[in-house]
């Protein structure tokens, strides 16, 4: 089995400078706006699962809450150690007798202030059990949608999938459809995106490929969503506006308390319960 931990490093590395970027480019549209919100960072370290008592990793949960961006968290994180045995056969290449694993990756969801904004979610990840495969994507939640900015989000996620692999684009936005629907509302959770896992590395030559489609995802969210949100940020809104967002956004938080994978991972693997729960709303309604 070929040893994944440079290649952690390295994609570690990737997610880290990933979030300078997306956080220096959202303090600058909250420049634009006349505000001077910043990212505050608060590090963690993982809780070991199982009476694991060696250091298994951890990370920084990144929060800003400002003018344009009500409440914006991104998290990097690396991690490693043995999942609990009836968790452990739900996992690609984990089971109860290999446990063990080790992942890194970064998480963002913004909730954002005007409603004619889109809120947003992105995450990609790096994962090795007995297997090593990547994972992630990225979504539009816009609680007044326009059909020009989701037709401009699609369009820049399909370019990178199209550089990378000829039937990326419709394997990975219909995968996100089906992914991002709740049943018991019978609803979209937004307008969709892009949405892959268990892209397996079965080399390093696979490895490298599968790494160069990642960034490509983590750059097209750079070029897209900040060109979105400084469309949309200054325009008008009224009290109906403002409460059709908050019903959304009750609608994104049943989602993610009940059948988003990420939350469920990250409380089952000892991660730092602030992070994984980052991508609530700071408020919403329900009917």
């Amino acid at each position: 089995m070929t040893d994944w931990s440079p290649y952690t490093i390295r994609a570690a590395a990737w997610f880290e400078s990933l979030r300078d970027a997306i956080c220096a480019e959202f303090e600058a549209i909250e420049r634009e706006a006349g505000s001077e919100a910043a990212f505050t960072y608060t590090d963690w370290k993982r809780e070991g699962v199982g009476g694991e008592d060696e250091e298994t990793g951890g990370g920084t949960r990144g929060v800003m809450k400002g003018r344009v961006f009500e409440k914006v968290g991104v998290n990097i994180s690396t991690v490693h150690g043995a999942f609990a045995q009836e968790f452990a056969g739900s996992i690609n290449g984990a089971s109860a007798d290999q446990p063990q694993f080790s992942a890194t990756g970064i998480s963002l969801v913004a909730h954002m202030a005007n409603p004619h904004v889109p809120a947003v979610h992105m995450n990609t990840r790096f994962l090795t059990t007995t297997k090593a495969w990547f994972g992630g994507g990225g979504d539009l939640n816009p609680p007044i949608p326009y059909e020009e900015d989701t037709a401009e989000f699609h369009a820049a996620f399909k370019a990178a999938c199209d550089a990378h692999g000829p039937d990326y684009y419709e394997r990975f936005k219909a995968w996100a459809d089906d992914y991002f629907y709740i049943p018991h509302r019978q609803v979209h959770r937004g307008v969709g995106g892009i949405f892959y896992d268990h892209l397996e590395c079965p080399d390093e030559a696979g490895w490298e490929a599968n790494f160069a489609f990642t960034q490509a995802v983590g750059r097209a969210f750079l070029d897209v969503f900040p060109r979105l949100v400084r469309k949309r940020m200054g325009m008008d809104f009224t009290p109906a506006d403002k409460s059709q967002q908050l019903e959304w956004r009750g609608r994104y938080a049943e989602f993610n308390l009940v059948y988003d994978r990420g939350t469920l991972f990250g409380l089952k693997t000892g991660g730092n319960i602030d992070a994984i729960l980052m991508s609530l709303p700071p408020e919403a309604t329900w009917s």
